[in-house]
């Protein structure tokens, strides 16, 4: 049950953040977002990476890991990079962003795909969620779009992760190529993860509280 109602509270509760609080200092949350970033990949590495060499064959796995990492590529031209923090649309919107909504929800969807076999995943998703739903937010009321339509845009995006969950349980064509899609999520979560830890970082600086808190990030998947 958690699978299906942690995704949704986590964006729902990045938008009531963003009501409640007047966000001014950016810096935090791109530690936050580097926090996710880091602790996203780490899940990825040491508990997704693992089960799919085991079970494939590790050239096919391969394959179809640079086929997600492709599909996140060709998400974000229409995302504009939404799912690791950077909303690069139009200041002011005139109608309700489908394209956006629609390569959004195809990457939530996909990543509740492994969930079901994953808790710790859950757990970076969750993380990974509340910085977007944060970003998308403050974007949208600053692009002049109504609350009631931010607020239906959220909470039909919460609810694709745990679509995904739902189709991975109960439909047997997605049972039979489940290892081959959770390839497939680990190329967009790869993807997804490493533009957050590049993009946090300004200028290539050296940044000590950055690297504190990746470093946190990975310590906390390891021992998870």
């Amino acid at each position: 049950m958690l699978n299906y109602l942690l995704p949704i509270l986590a964006v729902l509760a990045g938008y009531l953040f963003v009501l409640i609080f007047k966000i001014k200092e950016k810096h935090t949350l791109k530690l936050f977002l580097a926090f996710s970033g880091a602790f996203l990949l780490s899940i990825t590495v040491f508990n997704l990476f693992p089960e799919v060499y085991h079970h494939g064959d590790p050239k096919r796995t391969g394959v179809f890991i640079m086929m997600g990492i492709l599909l996140q590529i060709f998400l974000e031209f229409f995302s504009k990079g939404a799912e690791h923090g950077h909303v690069h649309l139009h200041k002011t919107l005139n109608q309700f962003p489908w394209l956006l909504f629609i390569s959004l929800s195809i990457h939530a969807i996909l990543e509740g795909f492994p969930i079901h076999d994953h808790d710790t995943l859950l757990y970076g998703i969750i993380i990974h969620k509340i910085p977007v739903a944060i970003i998308l937010s403050t974007f949208f009321i600053g692009a002049d779009i109504s609350r009631g339509k931010t607020a239906v845009f959220l909470i039909l995006f919460s609810f694709m992760t745990p679509i995904g969950s739902f189709i991975a349980e109960n439909f047997e064509p997605v049972k039979s190529y489940y290892h081959e899609i959770s390839a497939i999520v680990i190329g967009i979560f790869l993807h997804i993860s490493t533009v957050i830890l590049f993009e946090s970082s300004e200028g290539h600086k050296f940044n000590l509280r950055k690297l504190i808190v990746i470093l946190v990030g990975i310590v906390i998947a390891y021992f998870i």
